[in-house]
């Protein structure tokens, strides 16, 4: 569970981070005709905190991971 946990934090970050910095999100909603959700999506009200909410599952399982050693 600890590698699922870890590899589960890490994709959520870095997706996270590609979606806050880079026009990613925007090319994927296109992708699937989704275009009328970028003014829910594309705000830094819902991708800042999706972000902290996955570095801080990372956090957690790395700290799990050094404790159970």
């Amino acid at each position: 569970m600890r590698n699922k946990l870890l590899s589960f934090g890490l994709a959520g970050s870095v997706f996270a981070a590609l979606c806050c910095f880079t026009p990613l999100l925007s090319i994927i909603l296109t992708t699937f005709g989704l275009t009328s959700l970028l003014d829910i999506l594309y705000n830094d009200a819902v991708l800042l905190p999706m972000l902290a909410g996955f570095l801080i599952l990372t956090g957690y399982a790395i700290w799990r991971q050094k404790k159970q050693r």
